[in-house]
């Protein structure tokens, strides 16, 4: 029986794949989590699954259960402190490579996030200039495991926009933060859809990323069969492109609300918008405005691997979540959310 280890599992992805992997394998699974109380989309006491608690910046309690991993899922990150996410992000993905059993260790499925990237998947220079704590040892750590021995068992996964979980943040798997961020989009719909923007994006479904990550894990990894990629493969995990615009226009027709002509957000208006309303921007976030268009090519939806999306479009996204077509939106704060690791 293989082994499996899924580290960050108790987030919404984490919780995604754990339960997918538990329910479409025979695999062990090993969820590494800092709060099991959080885990409610698998059972904590089924046979063939085993708990690691403790931080990741803390590994040496788990060193043997390490050592004996076939495959190892890794979507545990951190953002907001400087000196956390460089000890999570960077520091504490080299320490747990050094601690995998090279003799036994078949694949590591890495998660970065697709906002470090160009159009065609290379490393983008204003991520470390421009970017976040998050952004830039994302950046740093993609550079340090493209040269690192385990290399041609790595395969680096960058989830876009990511969407999972309800607005309201009851169901069995946790509520993304883009998920959660719906109800607040809503409320000011009644002036976003006087506005038009050119900018484009992609988006995925948590559910999509397991599917992806999933069947990753359960088939026989090789070289990268991607053309101009080095050692660790890259996949930038996304629906087609959508525009803003387009994203407008669905949320109007999903609440029912009319869209009449627009004004184009020109420069000068998007900076008056950020003066008058209570938006805080950051050096990245100034990046992305100019930037505009966060698309990629190749884009791997499921159905780039022979699967089929759960959440193909934006109008089967806003029904899982169970965004209301009328009426108001109501978030239940005591519901935490997991991280949206693609966000731009």
């Amino acid at each position: 029986m293989e082994r499996i280890l899924v580290t960050g599992a108790s987030g919404c992805v984490g919780q995604h794949i754990a339960h997918r992997l538990l329910h479409h394998s025979d695999a062990e699974l090993l969820l590494w989590l800092r709060d099991p109380s959080r885990l409610t989309a698998v059972p904590a006491d089924h046979p063939r699954i085993r708990l690691l608690v403790g931080d990741l910046r803390d590994q040496a309690p788990h060193r043997e259960a390490l050592a004996q991993v076939d495959r190892v899922i890794h979507t545990a990150t951190a953002w907001g402190d400087p000196q956390r996410a460089q000890s999570v992000n960077v520091d504490a993905v080299k320490e747990l490579l050094g601690r995998l059993d090279p003799g036994r260790l078949q694949q590591v499925i890495y998660f970065s996030t697709a906002s470090i990237l160009d159009r065609d998947l290379r490393l983008l220079p204003e991520a470390e200039r421009f970017g976040t704590e998050y952004i830039v040892t994302k950046a740093l750590c993609l550079q340090q495991l493209e040269r690192h021995p385990l290399a041609e068992r790595i395969v680096a996964v960058f989830p876009t926009l990511v969407f999972g979980g309800r607005v309201d943040g009851h169901g069995g798997f946790p509520t993304s933060y883009l998920t959660a961020g719906l109800g607040e989009a809503c409320r000011w719909l009644w002036l976003a859809r006087f506005l038009r923007a050119d900018a484009s994006f992609h988006f995925i479904h948590a559910e999509d990323i397991a599917r992806v990550c999933c069947h990753l894990a359960l088939t026989p990894h090789g070289p990268n069969p991607e053309a101009g990629q080095g050692a660790v493969r890259r996949l930038v995990l996304g629906q087609p492109a959508v525009t803003v615009n387009e994203t407008v226009a669905s949320l109007c027709r999903w609440r029912g609300m009319l869209r009449p002509p627009g004004l184009p957000l020109t420069p000068w208006l998007i900076e008056a918008l950020i003066r008058v309303l209570p938006l805080e921007i950051n050096a990245w976030d100034r990046f992305s405005i100019r930037q505009r268009h966060f698309v990629h090519r190749p884009v791997s939806p499921p159905e780039r691997f022979g699967l089929t999306s759960h959440a193909a479009t934006l109008e089967a996204v806003f029904d899982d979540a169970g965004l209301p077509q009328r009426g108001p939106i109501r978030f239940d704060p005591l519901q935490s959310p997991g991280p949206v690791t693609g966000a731009p």
